[in-house]
């Protein structure tokens, strides 16, 4: 048995945008069916159990389901006219999360614009910096998790090193994506050694060559060699997949049932 446990991701369903009236319930039947050992939710996606976590602690118990983390994230961090209503969202946050005991992972910083970008990431680590402040004391780890679309603000080895390294005094860790950091051009194994001790969450998804998002297996993102390296410094916490590509649009369970097909596969 692998040191980590291997969960998946909703962002299949929350891409889909207004083309997707279903529920949170419905997600979890899909994930439960596929196979996944748990969930990780967005402040996008978690619907009516965002203020009421035990409620939605009895869902995932009804499908033998765990919480593998919680995802929050609004439009970067960088804009100081969102400071308040980024932090009372980061509140919600910060009360589910602490219900289960699991990692709140907070999205990069980014914008709609590059102009200013020193200012904008100055205002998102003061963003973090309070997020960390509020966090004490309660049973949840903080973790960041740049991205690589084109609002991101951290997209090279330079950015991530300012980022990651201004972010770890405050004893918020690093929530890598395969995918992100493939698309950002830069070496993927490099870059996770290089900030394994900061790791608190891992995100995989695949990309093809051209950065164009693949489903698991399809991609040139190295798959075993990322999970075996997971296992040999001794991760224990989450492996969560993510599916983006257009093999969602037909059927999200589909697409993230063939993920997970594709790790059995391979014995996770």
């Amino acid at each position: 048995m692998p040191s980590f446990k291997i969960g998946c991701q909703t962002y299949s369903w929350e891409m889909l945008g207004a083309e997707w009236r279903g529920t949170p319930e419905r997600i979890l039947d899909a994930i439960a069916a596929a196979g996944y050992a748990g969930v990780e939710f967005s402040n996008n996606m978690i619907g009516k159990f965002f203020e009421h976590p035990g409620q939605f602690e009895k869902e995932l118990e009804k499908r033998g389901l765990a919480c593998a983390a919680f995802a929050y994230a609004r439009d970067g961090f960088t804009d100081p006219r969102q400071f308040e209503e980024d932090l009372a969202g980061v509140e919600k946050a910060l009360r589910f999360t602490a219900h289960f005991g699991v990692p709140l992972c907070l999205g990069g910083p980014s914008s709609p614009s590059r102009e200013n970008a020193g200012e904008k990431i100055t205002q998102a680590l003061s963003f973090y910096q309070e997020v960390s402040r509020r966090a004490e004391g309660r049973d949840v780890l903080l973790a960041i998790h740049p991205h690589s679309h084109h609002t991101s603000l951290v997209i090279t080895a330079e950015e991530y090193e300012h980022l990651l390294g201004a972010i770890e005094p405050l004893g918020i860790g690093f929530n890598p994506d395969t995918g992100h950091i493939l698309r950002s051009g830069q070496n993927l194994m490099a870059c996770l050694r290089r900030y394994r001790s900061q790791i608190r969450h891992v995100h995989i998804k695949d990309v093809d060559a051209s950065g164009v998002w693949v489903p698991l297996g399809k991609g040139v993102t190295p798959l075993g060699e990322i999970l075996s390296w997971l296992e040999e410094t001794g991760y224990n916490g989450w492996v969560v997949i993510e599916e983006e590509s257009d093999a969602v649009r037909p059927d999200p369970a589909q697409a993230i049932a063939a993920n997970r097909r594709t790790l059995q596969a391979m014995r996770y």
